[in-house]
Formats: structure tokens, sequence, C-alpha cells
């Protein structure tokens, strides 16, 4: 039986470990090729994909922070300790680029999803704020297709305030009802620290052992 505590532990020090920037790609073809299990962030835009990754890994900049929706523009990966892969998507949904660019975009993310054999987990980022909205429910879909075992992430958990416990509850119930989703769903605030060890924990056990 797991241990809590030590599974907390030894996501804190994984996460404190070494994390490199090790490539940014546009293209399918030009994704770097790893064995190391990989863990892919998701999510629409400036739904707060790299504060989390900065928060998992406490680092302030190891991931850009943008209040422009579609800064990310390419799947940037960084090893972990050479223990496990991070991959940041670019966000779908509303973004401040031209239309082609968002369809280049989804199409580099769908083929990512459907061809990394090594990916472990999809981290889909939710706001805590408001909940599954219907971009975030296509995702759901094209995951379950694309048999990638994803779990739903809350951020900016925070802000949500007394409307938080309602969001999980309904968003809890309506990821249920898809094949591929973990069922663990955690809230966090990548402000004030709130799920990142739980989380840290989740992804920690994925990694590749010493």
């Amino acid at each position: 039986m797991s241990d809590p505590a030590a599974d907390i532990d030894k996501g804190r020090l994984l996460f404190a470990g070494a994390c490199d920037f090790v490539a940014g790609s546009t293209r399918v073809d030009n994704i770097p090729e790893t064995d190391l299990p990989e863990v892919a962030f998701a999510g629409r835009s400036n739904v707060g994909k790299s504060s989390l990754i900065n928060a998992l890994t406490g680092r302030n900049a190891l991931a850009r922070v943008s209040h422009t929706p579609g800064r990310t523009q390419q799947i940037n990966f960084f090893s972990l300790g050479g223990r496990l892969m991070l991959a940041d998507l670019p966000g779908y949904g509303y973004a401040k680029v031209a239309k082609r660019q968002v369809a280049n975009w989804t199409r580099l993310i769908e083929d990512y999803l459907r061809g990394r054999r090594q990916l472990a987990r999809v981290c889909l980022l939710i706001d805590g704020r408001h909940g599954l909205k219907d971009a975030d429910r296509a995702a759901l879909e094209l995951m379950d297709k694309s048999a990638v075992v994803y779990q739903v992430v809350l951020t900016k958990a925070d802000k949500a305030k007394a409307e938080l416990d309602e969001i999980v509850r309904a968003t809890a119930a309506e990821i249920a009802k898809h094949t591929a989703a973990h069922p663990t769903l955690i809230a966090t605030s990548a402000h004030t620290g709130m799920g990142i060890e739980e989380l840290r924990a989740e992804l920690a056990a994925l990694a590749r052992a010493r």
C-alpha cells in the first residue's frame, strides 16, 4: 500500500533536482527522440501551464509566463533529472494569433498525442474559476480517441473561492464518463502552492527509477 508521506517526499526530491530545457518543436518530425517516460501539460490558452510547471519545479522562469494567450507556440521539452520528460504544449482555444497558426498548433498537438509512444500521462489543465468549457470537452474527446491517459488538474484554484467545491464536484462527475481519464482530480494554485506536492507525488510515480 502506498505511503502518502513517502510519495510526497519522492515527488519533492524529483522536482527539486536538475530540470533542463531539451528542445522546442514546431513539427512532429523534430520532436526529440528519448526513451524517458513523458508527461505533457495541455490546456486552453492562458490557463496557467507555464506557471504550474514553474511551481512544480520550484523555478521562476523555467517555462515562460505570459498574460497574452497563445504565447507558447511550440512544444517545449524539459528533462527532469534524466528520469522524466516534461512537455509544455501550445494552448488550445482562444489565442491572439492568425487562425492558420492556431490550426498548425492544433495539428501538432493531435499528431503528438497519437504518435508519442513514451507518453505516460497528459495533465489536462482546467481553469478552476470556470470549470470545463467546450474547448476542454473537445480535448477530452481527442485524448479518449488517442488512447492517452490524462489527469485533470484545476489551476488558479485560489481564485475560485467559494465556488471551488462545486466546480471540483461538477468536473469530477463529467470526467468520470471518459474512459481514458485518470480518476484523481487535483486542484492547484501556482500562487499559494495548493495541490503542488500532491501533483508532484502523482508524477514522480511515473518517473524512471534511479
